[in-house]
Formats: C-alpha cells, sequence, structure tokens
C-alpha cells in the first residue's frame, strides 16, 4: 500500500510581451497570487473522464448540486482523448448487463452519427470486439457536455486539486487552475480521477504494483494500400530493422496488423503512468517518439511510400495506476466466478485483459458468466463522504485489467451519482445508505442491478 506524497505546487504566470498593443491609458495591475475563492457545492466530482461524465449527470439529476473538476479541455476521457472511442461491453450472452445513462450517451452519439449498433443477439464467442460499439468520440464529447449542462452540473476545465481535508461534515477541495485558486466546499465527494489522486490527496491508502501495463498513443495512418503490399518482403525489413535496433518490436510488436488496421489500438509504451504531470509528460512523449519513428520506417517499405499521419490523439492512453485500498477488494477469482455480492451495485464484463510487452491474450469468461461490482470496493477504507468510480476501484491486479473498460466504469459512475445524492440528502456517508434505496434509484435512471 501507498500513500503518494503531497507536493509543493507553485502556480506561475506566463509573461506575455504585448507591446504596442496595450493601450498608454491602461491601468497598472499585478495578478498576484490571491487566497482561495470559497464555493459550495452538494456534490464534487473530479475527473470528467468515463465514469466522472455519468457520476457527475446522475447526481445532478437526482437534485442535487453538483461541480465537476476536469484538469483537460474536454470530457470523455478515453473514449474522447485517448481515442479509444469503442466502448464495451454492455451485452454478455445475449442480454444486455449495463445500461443506464452510459448508454444513453452512447446510443446518442451513433444515432446523430448515423452510425449502426452491432447485432448484439449473435454471440462473438471468443472475438468480444464484434459487440465493441464504433462511436465518433468528437460527437461524443459534445454530447457529454450538453447532458451535464442541461442538468446544471457545473464544469471547471484546466483544474487540478491540491489540497483536500474533511471537516468532520464537509470536504474542502482546494483547486489551482489558469489564473484561478478555489476552495470548494461540498457535502459529497467523488473521485473518478483514473489514478486515486484525490484519494490519495485526502491521506488514504492507495494500491499499485511495481510494473504496470503499458500505454497506447491511437492514431490513424493512410497513403497505400494494403491489399497490394508484399507482406512477405515487408516481415523481412521489419525483423530487420527489429534485430538492428532501428525498430523496438515491444512498442510495435505486428507490423501486418498495424498496416491492416491502418493504426488504431497497435501500439505499446512499456510503463506508461498518468499518476503526475512528469510521468504523463513522459508517457506522451514517449508514444509520440514511438510513432514517429515507425512513420518514417513505413515510408521506407515498398508501396508503403506515401504512407500519411490521418490523426493522432492528443494523449497516450494509460492502462492502470493506482487502485484504491477499499472496504472491499474485487479479487480474480471473484470476477471470473461471477460472484454477486449483497451489495452489488453494477455489472462488469469483458475479457482478463492484462497487456504486457508481448501484447495481449485475452482470457474470457465461461459462457454465462458475468462479474459484479459491490459498493464496498468503491469507498475507501475509513473513508466518510467518498466514493470512488472508474479503474481505480478497489480491485486486484488481474481483475482489474476487466474491470478497467469504460461500459463498466460507466455503470460505476451512475452508482456512485446515486450513492453520493442518497448520502447527501440522507446526510450520511453512502456506505450507510439503504442499499434497497440505491438500486431502485439506479434502475429509474435507468441501470441494471445485479
Amino acid at each position: 500500500m501507498t500513500k503518494i506524497a503531497r507536493r509543493t505546487m507553485l502556480m506561475t504566470l506566463g509573461g506575455i510581451s504585448l507591446g504596442s498593443f496595450i493601450p498608454v491609458f491602461a491601468e497598472a495591475t499585478s495578478l498576484s497570487k490571491k487566497p482561495a475563492n470559497p464555493i459550495k457545492t452538494d456534490i464534487l466530482v473530479v475527473g470528467g473522464g468515463t465514469a466522472g461524465v455519468i457520476a457527475a449527470i446522475q447526481a445532478a439529476r437526482a437534485g442535487c448540486s453538483t461541480i465537476l473538476v476536469e484538469n483537460g479541455s474536454q470530457l470523455g476521457g478515453t473514449t474522447t482523448t485517448g481515442g479509444v472511442s469503442f466502448p464495451g461491453l454492455f451485452h454478455a450472452w445475449g442480454k444486455q448487463i449495463i445500461r443506464g445513462i452510459g448508454w444513453e450517451l452512447v446510443t446518442e452519439a451513433v444515432k446523430l452519427d448515423d452510425g449502426e449498433l452491432p447485432d448484439f443477439s449473435i454471440p462473438t464467442g471468443r472475438e468480444h470486439w464484434k459487440h465493441q460499439i464504433r462511436l465518433n468520440g468528437y460527437l461524443y464529447a459534445l454530447l457529454a457536455e450538453e447532458k451535464c449542462l442541461e442538468v446544471g452540473v457545473k464544469i471547471r476545465y484546466y483544474e487540478t486539486p491540491i489540497d483536500t481535508k474533511f471537516n468532520g461534515k464537509n470536504w474542502e477541495v482546494e483547486t489551482i487552475g489558469k489564473g484561478s485558486h478555489t476552495k470548494i466546499i461540498c457535502n459529497q465527494l467523488v473521485d473518478c480521477t483514473g489514478n486515486a489522486a484525490v484519494t490519495s490527496l485526502a491521506g488514504f491508502n492507495v494500491l499499485r504494483e511495481k510494473e504496470t501495463q503499458p500505454g497506447t498513443l491511437m492514431f490513424k495512418i493512410g497513403g497505400y494500400d494494403f491489399g497490394s503490399l508484399d507482406m512477405k518482403k515487408i516481415q523481412n525489413q521489419y525483423n530487420e530493422a527489429v534485430t538492428n535496433g532501428k525498430i523496438a518490436k515491444e512498442e510495435f510488436y505486428n507490423i501486418s496488423a498495424l498496416l491492416k488496421s491502418a493504426g488504431d489500438n497497435v501500439q505499446h509504451i512499456a510503463g506508461a503512468d498518468s499518476s503526475t504531470s512528469e510521468l504523463h509528460s513522459i508517457a506522451n512523449i514517449k508514444g509520440r517518439t514511438s510513432l514517429l519513428k515507425m512513420l518514417r520506417f513505413l515510408r521506407k517499405l515498398p508501396d508503403c511510400e506515401k504512407t500519411k499521419l490521418l490523426s493522432m490523439q492528443p494523449e497516450t492512453g494509460v492502462r492502470e495506476t493506482y487502485r484504491i485500498e477499499g472496504l472491499y477488494q474485487i479479487t480474480h477469482n471473484d470476477y471470473i466466478s461471477g460472484k454477486i455480492f449483497d451489495d452489488s451495485v453494477c455489472n462488469s464484463f469483458y475479457p482478463i485483459d492484462l497487456h504486457d510487452k508481448n501484447g495481449v491474450v485475452p482470457k474470457h469468461l465461461e459462457e454465462g458468466t458475468v462479474a459484479t461490482i459491490p459498493l464496498r470496493a468503491m469507498i475507501p477504507n475509513n473513508s466518510k463522504n467518498l466514493i470512488v468510480a472508474g479503474r481505480c476501484v478497489s480491485s486486484d491486479r488481474l481483475a482489474n485489467s476487466a474491470l478497467r473498460v469504460q461500459a463498466s466504469c460507466m455503470a460505476m459512475g451512475q452508482a456512485a451519482g446515486v450513492a453520493a445524492a442518497l448520502a447527501c440528502q440522507l446526510k450520511t456517508s453512502p456506505l450507510n445508505v439503504p442499499f434497497c434505496q440505491i438500486k431502485l434509484v439506479i434502475a429509474n435512471n435507468g441501470g441494471i442491478v445485479p
């Protein structure tokens, strides 16, 4: 177990020389460091990614004033900024097992883009990707923002917490951003950072392994005809480049898959970590450096001389960092056995999906098995008025490799939004809310409870 060390954070302003654009009558001012501006809300959700968007919408729909803090420029996280615009899985063994606000957003994005949903009645066997829903990530970001605004969620982009304290009744979360220094006072706090950043900042234990799964920078390439390529010759040149150290096989281990899929989810960046700005910067730089090296290599291959980079996500996607030490830790055996807990708030369905330097070989669940997530795994040990949703749910590494996918995180986000809203209204902590009420509100908002 670990506590992330608090660091002294300095907010600086870059000087901009405006020269003659400043009128002579302008009053001289100084942007000095000012005390935090206090604001109040019922619920604060930190992290506007896969789980956070859903948690914020749900909390606001339940009647609570809600603030959503996101340190980036848009909502959606992995689906949008990360570019994994195929969230899944919502169906298992011929029936839908995850629904609610996440499903609402996904299907609206598909419809607005004139897309099509897979035929979920056709079993996929071990080809689980056949039930992945391809959507337009740009539309998803727009719709997520619209739904937040429609229910009164106050979105604060470009902000990050620097201090978090519980005063016995409310949480006081200090944030900094571009020209802002704010203290947000809330009754219930929802950590959807994906890194358990708020939980750790509040002083609770978090967990992680020494080794982390590789990350992926999503991109698309074009300018060649895959069907006309001499793949045997290309494979030989790739093997030679790997042998000579010109290409790192662990970054692009399958040249055929890269060219056939024209990019997409094919790159691996060892040790990709987003838990601090420094580590996230390194992950992004390594992802882009790797892509540029591969692009130059591709343009030297026969019939690939005109290969072009068509699109690239702004961030390298990260698969794992910290997880909370919750009241219960979901184990690998819990997951693959489909254990149903007394406090299961949602389902999860995805193969065990642990990536390493050789790629990934998914380990599928036995037919008919659907995993579930208990409320206790979303609550940090010894905490009050605090709940977590998303990738940092309390779980062991193997279970987390499946729990981290978007549909499961959306379901957790909705459950967290319901539990936080009811806790606020009942003046208690999420764990003390009668579980029958949580189940009822989730169901009334379209969710599926095991």
